[in-house]
């Protein structure tokens, strides 16, 4: 079974690829089962039981608005981010919505879709249930989804096949282990982005490889941009957004940076920051892998290309397919949801792919990309998911900047090392995985523990529905 790069880089919505991306995707696809069992006709209720950490953060994570566009057909990469709040707002008024944007169906968000806070279903703590009703209450078709980090999404039985799979295509450099992979590396005296380019091209050419992955490099820029142009109070807890403020500060002060060697960090902070806030509000970003930790391999792209002199347009290509290589390991070997492992397996994640992936294009070896990449991960271990008020804030945003400076900092420990070191990438991620299956159910995105019960939180402007 093999991964795409393109499985773990996806432009779509903030502010949670597990609560946000993927529930839009298991209601686009349990609306589609009922067109193509031509039961959508007979439809008159839909009901939606969201479990687990879904129930718990879901509301703050904007679960519910997710699935009603989900149902009316709209997918993340391409629905209306400015056109939303209108749209949620008018199918409340109207207590209806147009499944797939074709059957007119009566749907109340009080009744009709319920937050099982205390309930979850066996197979993953991101879980919920579809039951699609007929007249009489009598019932068409019901489906159990899983939401399992990354926007990925698989169906409990697997009657409908995952909306999200690993493709069955054979590749010419498969890999399951980071030890594979080096070994692959130099067997053929290749490097990991070398070796990732050739197994992309088992889904399109090279060309549009190229193309999409600096599309996505695009799409990032432009998330940076917005960060930095946007200012204001966040929805919720009404954080205060401080990208637009540090974008100013630090244009102003072009003479003062010349005496503090540190200013470039504090760009590498407002690369995270600007992506985060635009993320924390339901803005357009990339699934790096997820959108909890969306804006750490942006802010350390940034740094390559604005920072390091040796930086080209292929080296960003590079630097994305390394970081979707180490990426891929930890999909396939522990976990990417916060939900089932913590914030490790986001955060952590993502600042393991940055840094691996900027040692690669700053002229590493694949054992010092591997070695940069474990160190990055060793000091994520244990990071917990307590987010305040459900809400993709507080510690969310800021954990993006301090992880994006810990990304270069692993790289740079890395490059002046020869690539020789006692603990393995593949022993961190295992460690990692058990790590998370020991933590306490309320360190892992349920907002019942850490920062999110120790903070007094101020109302949040998000009212039940």
């Amino acid at each position: 079974m093999s991964i795409s790069v393109f499985d773990l880089f996806t432009i779509g919505i903030g502010p949670s690829s597990s609560h946000t991306i993927g529930p839009m995707r298991a209601a686009h696809r349990f609306v589609s089962k009922l067109e193509e069992h031509d039961l959508l006709k007979d439809v008159e209720r839909i009901k939606v039981h969201l479990y687990g950490s879904l129930g718990a953060t879901g509301r703050g994570h904007g679960t519910d608005r997710a699935v009603i566009l989900g149902m009316e057909g709209e997918h993340p990469e391409s629905v209306d981010v400015d056109g939303i709040d209108a749209r949620i707002t008018a199918i409340k008024e109207q207590a209806s919505l147009s499944l797939l944007g074709k059957k007119p169906v009566s749907f109340d968000f009080r009744n009709d879709l319920l937050f099982e806070k205390r309930e979850s279903l066996p197979g993953h703590p991101n879980g919920m249930r579809f039951i699609a009703f007929g007249a009489n209450d009598s019932e068409l078709m019901a489906r159990v989804y899983y939401s399992v980090g990354g926007g990925f999404v698989v169906n409990e039985n697997k009657t409908d096949g995952p909306v999200i799979t690993e493709s069955k295509k054979s590749l010419p450099f498969p890999f399951d282990s980071g030890e594979e992979l080096l070994a692959l590396c130099e067997q053929h005296k290749a490097s990991i982005s070398d070796l990732m380019l050739k197994n992309e091209l088992a889904w399109r050419d090279e060309k549009e490889v190229r193309r999409k992955l600096i599309e996505i490099w695009d799409a990032m820029q432009a998330c940076v941009k917005r960060g930095c142009s946007n200012s204001g109070l966040m929805p919720g807890l009404k954080v205060k957004r401080r990208a637009a403020k540090m974008h100013q500060q630090l244009m102003d002060q072009a003479e003062a940076a010349l005496r503090d060697p540190l200013t470039i960090m504090d760009w590498v902070n407002l690369y995270a920051l600007a992506v985060n806030e635009e993320n924390a509000v339901g803005g357009r970003v990339v699934t790096a892998p997820t959108n909890g930790a969306a804006g750490i391999i942006p802010a350390v792209l940034h740094y390559y290309k604005r920072f390091c002199s040796t930086a080209t347009e292929d080296g960003v290509v590079r630097f994305l397919l390394t970081a979707g290589a180490i990426g891929m390991l930890f999909k396939r070997n522990a976990s990417i949801s916060g939900a089932e492992v913590g914030c490790q397996g986001e955060v952590g994640s993502a600042c393991s792919m940055a840094a691996g992936a900027l040692t690669e294009v700053l002229g590493g070896t694949p054992s010092q990309v591997e070695n940069a990449a474990e160190i990055a991960m060793e000091h994520n271990l244990g990071l917990t998911c307590d987010p305040i008020g459900g809400l993709v804030q507080i510690p969310c945003i800021e954990r993006n900047a301090m992880a994006s400076v810990k990304a270069i900092n692993a790289s740079r420990l890395a490059l002046l090392g020869d690539g020789d070191h006692f603990v393995s990438l593949d022993k961190v991620i295992k460690t990692m995985r058990e790590t998370g299956h020991d933590m306490l159910e309320k360190y892992k995105e349920t907002s019942r523990g850490g920062l999110a019960t120790n903070v007094i939180e101020v109302p949040v402007s998000y009212i039940e529905c």
